[in-house]
């Protein structure tokens, strides 16, 4: 995409959409005078809050100077002989355990995207031969019901919690040295997590095998115990598939009885796939150069290779073109985000805030300077996508880009007069503003339009299906980031959020605050499931994945802090997924 223009003559843009405006000053004021002048003199400096935001860790000559070699004809020849070769194993599999055994190890290095209508084919038998009638699978094994009930709800399929009834009864002769029996354990723990709101029987069986692999962690065999261990500590269902999938591989490699063709295939392809990655990092960093904003708007947060590890969250596939897109939004959120938590005076944010609500050009003249920048870039940016889409789609998506913008920035503003009147909202009150603020409605808002829109009207269609994901999306990205943003946040004298209003609507301590955060995220988790599971087309599919991938980010993202925050802390993962390929490839 091109890249976006300020107000100047080579601006596309800025010609096509401006070419009547006689100049900034014909602007009628918004508000008095005297907010005016208290909010943009030029004669009196402004006293203005800092977060001291950390340095980029990422410079646009380091971007531009990385390349790989996995892009060459060589290697995409080698990956079809073995991806033939893979489709051959998959024909050849009978036993339903080690079929679905091996789909799983497919999804979990990440290759699973090449065999979409193999693998459909198998567990569409799978169902109907062993879970789709309770006399079917009554006799069935544990091992198998785990292994299949988990992949058969992530792929949409109703499989009910009723099929785990007897489940206490069939572990009672269970021994934890026995690998089979530790294993079937480890796969019930992890279909645990694909439960809906109120199915007892999953939230038991979660209990009683987070305790038994906790109890027994001492005595599993080292080929299994990194594995229990890794989804102790958060279960595969709420990881982000491409970081799995690089984390996988590792441990694939040294598996007793590994297959050979699946570890190259799947080394060669995320080297591959990360080589699209950069390429498409690339051209974002140039976009971000062009705006300029690292130097002019030096008091945001400049994240762009962190906006762009969002995207690879969201959708790491090689055919998905959004992620230059996504990374652009995430960029202007950022920036936008910093002028309402810290840099703008309140009169400036109203303004702000009234000019994108009305996404007038001409309404700019009255705003200080640094936000003339921020508005102009943010505006061309935001045409130059509608523009875009139009062109390849034929569709008009500026009336809804524009609302899920405003929508955003007015509830930013909400948040600012919070901490302007010092005013702590109860827990319903920030949450039914702050699921807004964390900026998901309007990454998902993107997203959804650049997931096979055919007309407007499936659009607006797609968009009212999917309200509730994207809501319960954004409610876990927040809660998530409050979890480890909140006291940092609070310290520095921002509006309190989640932890803090929920302390100061009952008087509980932060630790017992913390403990009801985390059960709210794990609540709406069921509720995302329930959502994925009623998803009846290919294209809603594909944007449950992605909503349902976000709060996976969120998870990942502010796990253990602050990673979009501080960059040190996700420079580790920069390195492994986006700069450093896997070693011992051809």
């Amino acid at each position: 995409m091109a890249s976006a223009c300020f107000v100047s003559g080579s601006s596309f843009y800025y010609n096509k959409f401006h070419a009547n405006s006689r100049g900034f000053n014909i602007c009628k004021p918004l508000y008095s005078p005297q907010s005016i002048s208290m909010a943009i003199s030029m004669d009196q400096p402004l006293a203005r809050r800092s977060a001291n935001f950390e340095p980029s860790l990422w410079s646009f000559e380091h971007i531009q100077s990385l390349s790989s070699k996995y892009n060459g004809n060589g290697y995409t020849s080698r990956a079809d002989t073995l991806i033939d070769a893979v489709k051959r194993m998959i024909r050849e599999v009978r036993h339903p355990l080690s079929t679905l055994e091996f789909i799983d190890d497919l999804q979990r290095l990440g290759i699973s995207y090449h065999f979409v209508h193999e693998t459909s084919y198998l567990l569409e038998m799978i169902y109907h031969n062993f879970f789709e009638a309770q006399d079917k699978w009554n006799p069935m094994e544990l091992n198998l019901k785990a292994l299949g009930f988990r992949l058969l709800r992530q792929h949409g399929y109703h499989v009910p919690q009723e099929i785990f009834g007897t489940f206490k009864d069939e572990l009672k002769n269970f021994k934890p040295h026995f690998y089979e029996d530790m294993l079937c354990m480890l796969n019930l723990y992890e279909a645990s997590y694909l439960s809906f709101e109120n199915e007892s029987i999953l939230d038991d069986a979660r209990d009683f095998t987070t305790r038994y692999l906790q109890e027994n962690l001492e005595n599993i065999l080292e080929s299994l115990s990194s594995l229990v261990t890794h989804a102790l500590e958060l279960p595969l269902h709420r990881r982000v598939p491409r970081v799995e999938a690089k984390w996988f591989i590792e441990v694939y490699e040294k598996r007793s009885g590994m297959n050979p063709t699946l570890i190259e295939l799947a080394k060669l392809d995320f080297n591959m796939v990360q080589a699209i990655h950069l390429e498409d990092l690339k051209c974002a960093s140039r976009w971000w150069r062009n705006t300029s904003w690292d130097k002019e708007l030096c008091f945001a947060r400049d994240r762009l290779v962190e906006n762009f590890m969002w995207t690879i969250g969201f959708n790491y596939l090689p055919h998905f073109s959004g992620r230059e897109t996504l990374t652009k939004v995430n960029a202007l959120i950022t920036t936008i985000d910093d002028i309402y938590d810290v840099y703008g005076t309140l009169d400036e944010l109203e303004q702000f805030t009234d000019v994108i609500s009305r996404w007038d050009i001409n309404l700019v003249g009255k705003l200080p300077h640094y936000m003339k920048i921020c508005f102009i870039g943010f505006y061309n940016s935001i045409n130059e996508i509608t523009y875009t889409t139009l062109m390849e789609t034929g569709c008009l998506i500026l009336p809804q880009l524009k609302k899920a913008w405003a929508d955003l920035c007015k509830a930013y503003l909400v948040e600012a007069q919070w901490y302007h009147s010092g005013h702590t909202p109860t827990l319903k009150e920030y949450l039914d503003n702050a699921w807004i603020t964390i900026s998901a409605p309007v990454i998902l808002t993107h997203l959804k339009i650049l997931t096979s829109i055919s007309s407007n009207e499936e659009m607006l269609q797609g968009v009212e299906v999917a309200k509730n994901i994207v809501r319960y999306s954004s409610l876990i990205l927040r809660l998530a980031d409050d979890l480890e943003t909140s006291s940092g946040e609070s310290a520095r004298g921002d509006t309190p959020k989640s932890v803090q209003c929920y302390m100061h609507e009952t008087g509980a301590t932060e630790n017992e605050a913390r403990r009801y955060i985390e059960k709210l995220i794990d609540n709406t988790w069921k509720k995302i499931n329930k959502e994925r599971a009623g998803a009846n087309s290919q294209i809603l599919r594909e944007f449950n994945d992605g909503a349902t991938n976000l709060a996976r980010m969120a998870q990942f993202m502010y796990g253990v802090g602050d990673g979009h925050g501080c960059p040190e802390l996700t420079r580790p993962h920069v390195l492994s997924l986006l700069f450093n390929p896997i070693e011992e490839v051809l």
